[in-house]
């Protein structure tokens, strides 16, 4: 009987749904939400922040996501430390995401946050709105495509700011520290010369070429 406690433990624990929350630069907790549906790689998509909407229980933003016009994820920038936003805020992003706009109900229990919500929420659309109009305005995300190599996996994502390249994150790297050292090289060297035309990092030869590869087909993406 005593042996079965620790199995009937880990049993109900693995019942146990953990919600992830992703820690903001502040204090105040950062909250993000997605649509069900996944980006393909190689697909473009559009970042929009919308305004700061300063309110009596403290700062609302939030960051929208659109792919082909639509909304497909809504990430909290800035928000009121307070036990109501957040609960309010995964309803409010639930919504956003079902009906595809900023026509959403109050959260019972948290009208300030919810009305700050929406007005930023709607700013976002309509700078998506506006940027759609105006393509080269437009700031996209371009995922590359994964490069397998030796050493392990390489992908880039680019962020374009019309037809400029804004930034470059890496989503998969070879765990060495070769690579580690040279990735900040890669990066400075495509921000500077805007192509994948960029020289291989001394020691680093493989990763070079997966990082050229994959930033050659975020940029070839974007331009589709």
């Amino acid at each position: 009987m005593k042996r079965a406690i620790p199995v009937l433990v880990l049993s109900v624990a693995g019942l146990i749904p953990v919600w992830r929350y992703e820690p903001s630069t502040g204090s105040t907790p950062t909250t993000e939400a997605a649509a069900p549906a996944s980006t393909p790689s190689g697909s473009s998509s559009q970042v929009v922040k919308g305004t700061v909407v300063t309110t009596e229980k403290g700062d609302v933003q939030v960051e929208v996501t659109f792919a082909d016009g639509r909304i497909t994820a809504v990430r909290m920038l800035k928000q009121p430390n307070h036990p109501q936003t957040t609960a309010a805020v995964p309803k409010l992003i639930a919504q956003t995401l079902e009906v595809q706009s900023a026509d959403i109900d109050t959260v019972s229990g948290a009208t300030i946050t919810s009305d700050g919500y929406r007005e930023s929420l709607q700013a976002a659309i309509d700078q998506q709105t506006t940027a759609a109009a105006s393509p080269s305005a437009a700031s996209r995300v371009v995922a590359g495509s994964t490069v397998n190599t030796e050493k392990g996996d390489v992908q880039v994502e680019v962020t374009f700011a019309g037809d400029k390249i804004g930034s470059v994150r890496m989503l998969k790297q070879p765990n060495h520290p070769q690579t580690t050292a040279a990735v900040p090289k890669l990066i400075a060297q495509t921000l500077e010369v805007q192509s994948a035309d960029i020289d291989t990092v001394s020691g680093a030869t493989i990763t070079s070429d997966g990082y050229r590869e994959s930033l050659q087909a975020a940029i070839d993406a974007k331009g589709a």
